[in-house]
């Protein structure tokens, strides 16, 4: 029976003399960088519109000037052109009865060649109406912009998280880190205009891509020795 106490009474000896666990102290922190991107992608949106008798006089109007739309921009290989929504309405009259019908087709271009970009869109506002033309990074282009921006952003969650164990006068460790991407802001706002009747008005559109702010924020937690 002795020889079962011993053990027991040196592990009981052990766990008396035992070094306390350390608390600690939980902080939460948040940092955010951001990077410029350059606006080399545009997409536009034109559109054709006509009304008529009957939606078959209509829809002849409408698709001539999408057909020719298309024939103008299969001489810019470097744009991407693809159809949109195409809608069809009655237009009523005061009595309420139908006196005409209105149908609109839409058109997108899309393209990293602003400058082949603008001067097709000149030349389509002869027929087409300029429903809106927005500027963003390339996919490539905003990941490169993202990628350099987390860097940023982590170097300033570890920057804030020194300075507060340094005021602290103790040292710390990343208990836990969110990355969140924000997107990008676009300075390039949404433009409209009317189709142009005079041919001599068709001159390239003109466009300043300018640059967009890709950001990164974190969010997370360090721990502070007590």
């Amino acid at each position: 029976m002795r020889r079962h106490l011993l053990p027991l009474m040196f592990l009981a000896a052990l766990q008396t003399f035992a070094a306390p666990v350390a608390s600690a102290t939980t902080i939460d922190l948040g940092a955010e960088a951001s990077r410029s991107a350059p606006n080399d992608l545009a997409r536009a949106t034109l559109f054709a519109e006509a009304t008529g008798p009957a939606p078959a006089d209509a829809a002849k109007k409408v698709n001539a000037k999408i057909g020719e739309a298309l024939a103008t921009a299969k001489g810019y290989a470097r744009v991407k052109v693809q159809s949109g929504s195409t809608q069809t309405y009655p237009v009523y009259a005061k009595g309420g009865k139908i006196e005409s019908w209105r149908m609109r087709s839409e058109l997108s271009l899309e393209s990293g060649d602003t400058a082949a970009l603008s001067e097709l869109i000149g030349k389509l506002q002869a027929s087409l109406g300029l429903a809106g033309i927005t500027l963003m990074p390339a996919p490539d282009t905003r990941k490169k912009a993202e990628a350099d921006a987390t860097l940023d952003a982590i170097a300033a969650f570890r920057a804030r998280a020194k300075l507060v164990a340094d005021a602290l006068g103790k040292p710390y460790r990343i208990k836990h880190m969110s990355i969140g991407q924000q997107g990008y802001r676009s300075p390039m706002p949404m433009m409209r205009a009317a189709p142009v009747a005079a041919a001599a008005e068709m001159a390239p559109l003109p466009v300043e891509a300018g640059e967009s702010q890709v950001s990164v924020t974190i969010n997370g937690q360090i721990e502070i020795a007590d």
